[in-house]
């Protein structure tokens, strides 16, 4: 009878997956696609919908004093088909409390009381605030009205916490600068395919957020400057007559502006001299905010074109200790990578007015925002930074869930880190820093956790799985497909994905569609081998033949990845020749492919060479006659 029923299940499996391509498509996707909020065609179903919400908050610091103070109202929009009776609140600087649940050791340093709520109300009216010691970083709220659909409610905070004397994502950079991010309580997402996001952060998976609309105002002691997500409204208010003016100025320069100097800041040149400044800044249709606020960093600015159809304009900032000599260069690395991913790889404009390039220790992209460690070796912070800078496109042009399919951002990060980093760095340099920090510990490492499915959640997994999964292994299979295809088709698949999902809140079901749909080819095969099966690279030559005057070269895939591949081929009279296969000779087979060479030479040897595709066993990459 066991036998029976396990059988019963497979089948029903294979029946349900066989409308979907035989991809395997999880029960919540199948009731997207029944819902029509998804379609199997990669696009957004007629009824797909996301909510959405308007932020206005206000935060008070002052180091160095760690407490941080902020009051907010939420207006949060329903529009989905549910009616809501309870909203998850998000706290993610609960992380930080003692006996949360991380996924890796804590500190003295890093440890603090968390978020503290200190009142809380729903349109208005006062309500009780009570902690949930069971819940660290997200708590649900009944609201005492339900929220049908296509209503509103308006939700407003006061909280304070104590910032982390450790500095990682967020906290104290030094006793006079900090990182705020996460910083302020935030509705969780609610979406068409999962509901409720109730996954904790344990400081190992990222985020998932709405695109939302904030007002941030940023009250700081006078000789602070403050840098955040969104454009500085007010500018002549909180700012010298000096400063605004080369702040304005590097708005529309193609030369890097001191906006503020080491001896600006000595001389106390910088902002408006009251007690405290109010910051004001303002972003629209984004995922996040985050500050960074400092008496010493100095400031850099300039301006590239991201946009030529528009004539648009970002500004690329940089706030930094004098001392650190890479982030002297950082406005240059920024401009140029802005350039270069606009106009290549992806090929789609920037989508911001500017970016910050922040000294901290995270190496951690935000919305507008990037907060990365100095190094002494200049190549190596320009890498960091572009990769940081790439994020901008996914995950926060796309809107992915980074939380539980993190290939879909950092996979595609590191895809577009090599493809920069050719142009750059140099060919030699970038694979080789792709080898080094993406695929030579996972390839050469024979564990079973680094062979899990790709499409595996993250937040079901940890340690080198987790990380080989979210980057090395997805931008192969990305590099894989864009050889199988073609630059030409390739980018033509990527932006219909882009232009379908951007705002919105694709699945990897949604990337696998489309790019079946705008090629008008089955690359189901190819996606189920890559992306769906406890795969790897290993290849190796079998045999090589000769017939009717023509050689045969047999090549074995005894990892299961449908991977690109050199023959170098060497003849009797001494010259050689580099043959070219891309994955799709392994469509019709995935366990062995024929490859016919035609010669007339006499081949004294073949041997295969993947380049950054690393064999786990290069024992049998080499055919001697």
């Amino acid at each position: 009878m066991k036998v029976f029923l396990i059988t019963g299940l497979m089948s029903v499996a294979l029946v349900g997956n066989a409308q979907y391509g035989g991809l395997y498509v999880p029960r919540n996707m199948q009731e997207a696609y029944a819902n029509n909020t998804r379609s199997t065609d990669g696009k957004p179903g007629k009824n797909y919908w996301q909510n959405h919400a308007r932020y206005d908050i206000n935060v008070t610091v002052a180091p160095p004093d760690r407490n941080v103070k902020g009051t907010e109202t939420v207006t949060y929009f329903n529009n989905s088909t549910d009616t809501l009776k309870n909203m998850v609140i998000r706290l993610t600087l609960n992380i930080h409390k003692p006996g949360a649940a991380r996924g890796r050791k804590a500190s003295d340093d890093y440890l603090t009381h968390g978020m503290q709520v200190d009142a809380f109300a729903v349109n208005g009216t006062k309500q009780k605030w009570t902690e949930r010691p069971y819940l660290n970083t997200w708590q649900s709220v009944k609201l005492p009205k339900a929220l049908k659909p296509h209503d509103s409610v308006q939700l407003s905070f006061d909280w304070h916490y104590e910032i982390s004397l450790e500095s990682g994502r967020e906290g104290m950079i030094d006793s006079t600068t900090y990182y705020l991010a996460y910083f302020y309580p935030r509705v969780s997402v609610f979406d068409d395919y999962y509901g409720w996001d109730r996954i904790e952060f344990i400081d190992m998976q990222e985020f998932y957020s709405d695109f939302n609309d904030y007002t941030l105002t940023v009250n700081a002691p006078k000789n602070y400057i403050v840098w955040a997500t969104g454009d500085l409204q007010n500018p002549g208010e909180v700012l010298s007559a000096d400063a605004a003016k080369k702040l304005n100025s590097s708005l529309t320069s193609d030369e890097i502006i001191h906006v503020a100097t080491k001896q600006d800041i000595a001389n106390k040149t910088v902002t408006a001299q009251n007690a405290m400044n109010a910051w004001k800044w303002k972003a629209n249709n984004i995922p996040d905010v985050t500050v960074n606020v400092s008496d010493h960093y100095v400031w850099d600015a300039g301006s590239v074109m991201v946009d030529d159809a528009a004539q648009r304009r970002a500004s690329v900032q940089a706030a930094y200790n004098d001392t650190a000599k890479d982030f002297h260069s950082m406005v240059g690395f920024g401009k140029h990578a802005l350039d270069w991913l606009s106009h290549n790889w992806p090929g789609v404009p920037y989508p911001y007015s500017k970016t910050t390039i922040v000294q901290g220790y995270a190496d951690m992209e935000y919305p507008m925002m990037v907060n990365d460690g100095t190094n002494e070796d200049t190549v190596f912070s320009r890498f960091v930074a572009e990769h940081e800078i790439a994020h901008t496109w996914f995950p926060f042009y796309m809107g992915i869930n980074e939380s539980r399919y993190p290939f879909m951002d950092e996979g595609w990060a590191t895809t577009l880190e090599l493809l920069i980093g050719r142009e750059d760095l140099g060919k030699e340099t970038a694979e080789s820093f792709f080898k080094q920090f993406r695929v030579n510990s996972w390839i050469y490492d024979a564990q079973a956790e680094e062979d899990v499915p790709i499409i595996t959640p993250g937040n079901a997994m940890s340690g080198p799985g987790y990380g080989n999964n979210a980057y090395g292994k997805p931008a192969l299979g990305y590099l894989a497909m864009k050889d199988m295809l073609g630059d030409d088709e390739f980018k033509k698949c990527l932006h219909a994905y882009m232009d379908r999902w951007n705002g919105k809140h694709p699945a990897p079901w949604d990337f696998f569609y489309t790019f079946n749909d705008v090629s008008g080819q089955d690359l189901n095969w190819f996606w189920n081998a890559w992306y769906f099966q406890p795969n790897y690279i290993d290849l190796g030559v079998s045999d090589v033949s000769k017939s009717k005057g023509n050689y045969n070269v047999v090549i074995r895939n005894i990892g299961g990845y449908p991977a690109p591949v050199d023959m170098v081929v060497k003849y009797s009279d001494g010259s050689s020749e580099t043959v070219h296969q891309t994955p799709a000779i392994w469509k019709n087979d995935l366990k062995v492919a024929s490859v016919e060479l035609k010669t007339k030479k006499t081949i004294t040897s073949v041997t295969l060479d993947g380049g950054i595709f690393l064999d786990a066993n290069e024992r049998d990459n080499v055919w001697m006659k």
